[in-house]
């Protein structure tokens, strides 16, 4: 049951937990970590494993997409970002990342007022494509009716609706807003739709006909979404939460399924392999893919919020890089960081709990833990 706590005469707030607060004990027998599965079925398309790189231009570009998908995750490629506004993104990546901080804001409201080009969207989705690689793209729920038909066109195969929060029900007397269940009605291809952060939006977006609920806010590292809106999800009550809805779901449609994808508060492998734990069937991955060597970013890590041209709910931040995409993600690794070997840290703790899939080691026990080891 939800804890309600008083925070003064005239109002209440429920008590949340983030992924900070949670630890796994291991309680069940163990196992060789050998033996464990990561595999993940998104729709029609099997990843060796259950990883989504964040559509943000300092992590994914044509090339990092396809790199992810060659170590076996799901790449998304932001249209909304330098790689649908310029032929050659490089040089205002490289002036984005070099800028003093005092002066990014400024300078990526700038480089972001160039407009969008649909010729754009249809290259870089090609770019993937050759590849022979799933191009799976993102676009805010304000422009996804303006630009989804080029994309489909190109030959994307999943829609990602990704903003601070999305709602089924949105509603404006300024504009005709995107109606969610008639929208994904008519779509071939998956459709993942979020942030989401509480169990009655989640079950509303489930009922869209949706494949997957991002939860959370995204943004992690990047954001300010809390300083600037007063907004927050904590991960760890938003993922139980929403896996909550998935479960209710299910009984209430007879059976379907949606993925519950976790975006956001998902930096170092612990609080990633606690996501699962909670009930996440996927994660969508910022500044922990922003780390690596071949990130567009070169060290510099920021979301679509921090362009925003009235308000930037977010900022660039110095994360640096650590290792190469293959080494964050399989190791090895160096240091007792949590950056490196993801998801080596992953098969560790579900052998070490007796888990052999993924599925089952979202029943693991968790404790509530008043304090975080360094």
């Amino acid at each position: 049951m939800p804890q309600e706590q008083t925070i003064g005469r005239g109002k209440t707030g429920r008590l949340a937990y983030s992924l900070d607060d949670i630890a796994i004990i291991p309680t069940r027998r163990s196992r060789d970590p050998r033996d464990v599965s990561l595999s993940w079925q998104l729709d029609a398309y099997y990843l060796d494993i259950p990883c989504l790189g964040a559509p943000m231009d300092s992590i994914m570009s044509p090339a990092t997409v396809v790199e992810l998908d060659r170590l076996g995750g799901l790449g998304v490629l932001d249209l909304e970002g330098l790689w649908t506004r310029y032929d050659d993104p490089e040089p205002y990546l490289r002036q984005i990342a070099e800028a003093p901080q005092t002066e990014s804001t400024r300078l990526m409201q700038k480089i972001y007022q160039a407009p969008v080009r649909e010729d754009l969207i249809g290259r870089r989705i090609g770019q993937i494509k050759e590849a022979g690689v799933p191009a799976a793209v993102s676009l805010s729920p304000g422009r996804t009716k303006k630009y989804y038909k080029p994309a489909l066109e190109a030959g994307a195969d999943i829609i990602v609706i990704r903003g601070t929060t999305v709602s089924a029900e949105h509603v404006s007397t300024n504009e005709e807003p995107l109606n969610l269940r008639n929208f994904i009605y008519h779509l071939d291809v998956p459709v993942l739709v979020g942030g989401v952060a509480d169990y009655a939006s989640a079950l509303h977006i489930m009922r869209t006909g949706a494949t997957g609920v991002l939860v959370g806010l995204g943004g992690g590292a990047a954001s300010t979404s809390r300083r600037t809106l007063g907004l927050r999800a904590p991960m760890a009550t938003a993922i139980a939460d929403i896996a909550a809805a998935r479960r209710d779901y299910m009984d209430e449609s007879g059976g379907r399924y949606v993925q519950v994808i976790a975006d956001g508060e998902l930096g170092t492998s612990g609080s990633i392999v606690k996501a699962f734990a909670l009930g996440a069937d996927a994660v969508m991955l910022g500044t922990a893919l922003a780390r690596a060597n071949e990130a567009p970013g070169r060290g510099m890590h920021w979301g679509q919020e921090a362009h925003h041209q009235l308000l930037p709910r977010g900022q660039r931040v110095n994360i640096g890089t650590v290792a190469p995409m293959e080494q964050i993600l399989f190791g090895p690794s160096h240091n007792a960081d949590g950056k490196t070997n993801i998801f080596g840290a992953l098969r560790r703790t579900m052998a070490s709990t007796g888990y052999v899939d993924l599925k089952s080691f979202q029943k693991c026990p968790v404790i509530i833990s008043n304090s975080e080891e360094s």
